[in-house]
């Protein structure tokens, strides 16, 4: 993975730290993780012992206070694990991050250590039954009542609800479009909030993801991030890093399947000779890491625009993450053909990779959407 680019001697001890990590604590018990939906929070704690549950927040709040090109090596390589857990880690990051950016200073004091720890699990609520891609359109409603807000609404496919103590809650407290929400800090314990049925899903099985249904919850003024009408625009810069950390993990899972599918290869014969030395399977692991290495410098490039607040960072987090994850379930696909029959089998695990990344494509923002914000982006001088 240093090949794009020159990594430090931090960022190579870091991922070399995160790779031990995934592949003694993540990948002997994905599949059977996948199997079992069974969501691994005592491994979380793990990680964040190592510094992982608090990427981007800084160390006076017990975070590691790393910047956005650490992170993408992280999650990448976490995801050579376990694509589901790295992503939920990313999402979890996310909801770290936005506290630690936009919080108030007693905000932080009292959410951000546990979250660090992975004491306390965050989770991400913006996505409704009748508003995905139009974030803008979302009808929970969150009125007023003296010190404290009233929220009523549904929220859906919330990665690592009912499990996670924290959700960060957008809600409209105003008019129509984004100028009239804002983001409110919802704890899992607070009266009204209920949980849907975990939802079956083609991958990701060893997160739970279910509805945040809000009847009534009453929380106190204090628990607003940011002013009113400041929650679309926190919404939308948290989800820039949150498409790196998902273009990465798209990068770390296909690694892992191109990886399996070259030891495959090396140890299969068919006429007599080694698959591994078939020029036209050779040319195609070629292909899968051409493309591999293009979308791991386009994700870098983004990271790095994202830390200097470069204001094209915006677009190149889209492509970056519409390009990674395209790329990402493209390869892993391809390397469940290169296994045959044998990557088709759950025990394997290659055909696991494949679900869990099929999904990249469509959180954090569907690949069409990604494709609407750079266009914006090419066009808006015309306007």
């Amino acid at each position: 993975m240093s090949a794009v680019t020159t990594l430090t001697e931090d960022q190579l001890a870091l991922a070399e730290v995160t790779l031990d990590f995934a592949q003694e604590q993540l990948a002997p018990h994905a599949v059977a993780w996948d199997q079992d939906k069974h969501f691994p929070v005592d491994v979380l704690r793990r990680a964040a012992a190592l510094g992982l549950g608090g990427v981007y927040v800084r160390e006076e709040h017990g975070g590691s206070g790393l910047t956005r090109a650490d992170g993408v090596l992280v999650f990448e390589t976490l995801a050579t694990g376990c694509p589901s857990i790295a992503g939920y880690l990313s999402i979890h990051n996310m909801v770290a991050w936005m506290i630690g950016r936009y919080g108030s200073p007693a905000q932080r004091a009292r959410w951000l250590p546990d979250l660090c720890a992975a004491e306390t699990l965050g989770s991400y609520c913006l996505t409704e039954p009748g508003a995905g891609s139009d974030a803008a359109a979302l009808r929970t409603r969150a009125e007023r009542d003296g010190g404290h807000y009233v929220l009523t609404g549904v929220k859906q496919f919330i990665s690592g609800a009912g499990a996670s103590d924290l959700y960060i809650v957008l809600a409209r407290t105003g008019g129509g479009g984004p100028g009239g929400i804002s983001a409110f800090v919802v704890e899992r314990g607070d009266p009204g909030v209920s949980f849907g049925a975990n939802e079956r899903k083609m991958g990701w099985n060893a997160q739970p993801t279910r509805q945040v249904v809000l009847d009534g919850v009453r929380i106190p003024a204090d628990r607003r991030l940011g002013a009113e009408g400041e929650g679309f625009r926190i919404a939308m810069h948290g989800l820039n890093g949150g498409r790196l950390g998902i273009a990465a993990c798209s990068l770390g899972g296909a690694q892992s399947a191109l990886d399996r599918s070259l030891a495959h290869l090396a140890d299969r014969e068919a006429f007599g000779a080694r698959l591994l030395d078939a020029q036209a399977l050779q040319f195609r692991l070629a292909d899968m890491a051409t493309e591999l290495t293009a979308a791991r410098a386009l994700v870098r490039q983004a990271a790095d625009a994202l830390d200097r607040g470069d204001p094209a960072a915006v677009q190149l987090c889209a492509m970056a993450k519409r390009f990674a994850t395209d790329t990402g379930f493209s390869v892993a696909d391809r390397a469940l053909q290169l296994h045959g029959g044998y990557g088709y089998l759950s025990e394997y695990g290659i055909e696991k990779i494949v679900r869990d990344l099929r999904v990249h494509r469509i959180l954090e923002g569907t690949n069409e959407i990604m494709n609407v914000i750079v266009a914006r982006g090419l066009t808006e001088s015309l306007r």
